[in-house]
C-alpha cells in the first residue's frame, strides 16, 4: 500500500494548473528570457563540455527495461552521381534503431503516470501504442537553454562515486551547493553528479546499472522550493536504486513528472565537467540541452553542452 506520506508530498509539490490547464511544459516555464540572458554572461573562456555518452551498440543498456535497446546503426543507401568509378560523387545514408531513452536523454513529462492521470490532470489514455504521446511528448518541451548548475554530491561526500543505494536528501543537496559556493534558484537546470558514470567509463556496465545513488523522496520538496526547471543525473535509473520503499516503485519519477511537471535527464556524463569545476571553482555555466523534437515521443536523445 502506498503510504500517506507519499500523497501528502504529492499535494505539497503539485503544479497542475499553475501555467494553465493546457500546459505541457511544466517547470520549464520557469526559464525566463532574463534567466537565459544572465546565463550567457557566465561564458568567460569558451570552454565546452559535451555531456552525452556515445550512441552505439556498446551502450549501457543490458535488457533490464524492455524495449530500451542500445543504438544500432546501418548504412542503407549509396547514391552515386556521374558514374561509379573512383572519381565519381557518392553520398551515403544511415539508419539508427534505438530506444529514445537508451543513451543520454530527457524523459518527456508524459513518460510516467499514476492513478490514471498524467501531469496537469491529462488522462492516461493520452498515451497510446498507436499514437504515442498525444499529450506531454518530447516535441512539446521546446528549447532548453539556461543556467546549468553542477551539484557534485559525490565530491561533497568525499567520494569518487557515491555509495550505491545512497538516497540523496536535501542535506546532500545543501552540501553540494556549499561545495560549489552557489545557490540554486528559479529556472536553473541542475546536473546532479553521483560519480556512477565512472563505472561505465571502466567498462563495468553491471555496476553502472544495478545499484546507484540518486535523488530520493527526501529531495523532492527541495527541488520544488528552489524552482528548478529540469534536473539530470549521471546514472541509469535517475533516482536512488534500489528504492527507498518497496510499496512505491520509482516514487521520484511520479512526483517529478506527474505532480510537478519536472523533466528528468539520465546518462549525462559529468566527469570532465566535474573535474573542471573543481579546478576553477565555477559550478555554474551556460547549458544548452534541447532534446530532439521527436513528435509524440515519451523521451528523446539529447547532446547537452555546458559552456564556461
Amino acid at each position: 500500500m502506498i503510504p500517506d506520506s507519499f500523497f501528502e508530498l504529492a499535494k505539497a509539490v503539485n503544479n497542475w494548473g499553475r501555467w494553465g490547464s493546457e500546459d505541457e511544459r511544466g517547470t520549464l516555464n520557469l526559464i525566463s528570457d532574463a534567466a537565459v540572458r544572465d546565463a550567457a554572461t557566465l561564458v568567460r573562456d569558451g570552454k565546452r563540455f559535451n555531456l552525452a555518452i556515445p550512441m552505439s551498440i556498446d551502450g549501457p543498456q543490458l535488457g533490464f527495461v524492455p524495449g530500451r535497446v542500445n543504438p544500432t546503426r546501418s548504412t542503407i543507401a549509396h547514391f552515386e552521381l556521374y558514374g561509379s568509378d573512383e572519381g565519381g560523387i557518392r553520398f551515403n545514408d544511415d539508419v539508427v534503431t534505438m530506444g529514445v531513452q537508451a543513451a543520454t536523454h530527457w524523459d518527456a513529462i508524459g513518460h510516467a503516470s499514476y492513478g490514471g492521470r498524467l501531469y496537469n490532470g491529462f488522462p492516461v489514455e493520452s498515451i497510446s501504442d498507436e499514437g504515442g504521446a498525444g499529450r506531454l511528448g518530447a516535441d512539446k518541451l521546446g528549447s532548453i537553454v539556461g543556467r546549468g548548475v553542477l551539484l557534485d554530491v559525490a565530491r561533497a561526500l568525499g567520494s569518487d562515486i557515491a555509495p550505491g543505494g545512497h538516497a540523496i536528501a536535501a542535506a546532500d543537496l545543501d552540501a553540494a551547493e556549499e561545495l560549489g559556493k552557489l545557490t540554486v534558484g528559479e529556472g536553473d537546470i541542475v546536473l546532479l553528479r553521483t560519480g556512477q558514470m565512472r563505472h561505465l567509463h571502466a567498462g563495468d556496465k553491471m555496476a553502472y546499472c544495478i545499484s546507484t545513488a540518486g535523488p530520493s523522496t527526501q529531495s523532492v520538496k527541495w527541488f520544488y522550493d528552489r524552482g528548478v526547471a529540469a534536473v539530470a543525473t549521471d546514472n541509469l535509473s535517475f533516482e536512488v536504486f534500489p528504492g527507498e520503499d518497496d510499496n512505491v516503485m520509482f516514487p521520484v519519477h511520479m512526483l517529478h513528472l506527474v505532480e510537478m511537471g519536472l523533466i528528468q535527464g539520465q546518462n549525462f556524463d559529468l566527469e570532465a565537467l566535474s573535474a573542471d569545476c573543481a579546478d576553477d571553482g565555477r559550478y555554474a555555466f551556460l547549458l544548452s540541452a534541447t532534446p530532439e523534437p521527436i513528435v509524440a515521443a515519451t523521451g528523446a536523445p539529447v547532446t547537452p553542452v555546458a559552456i564556461k
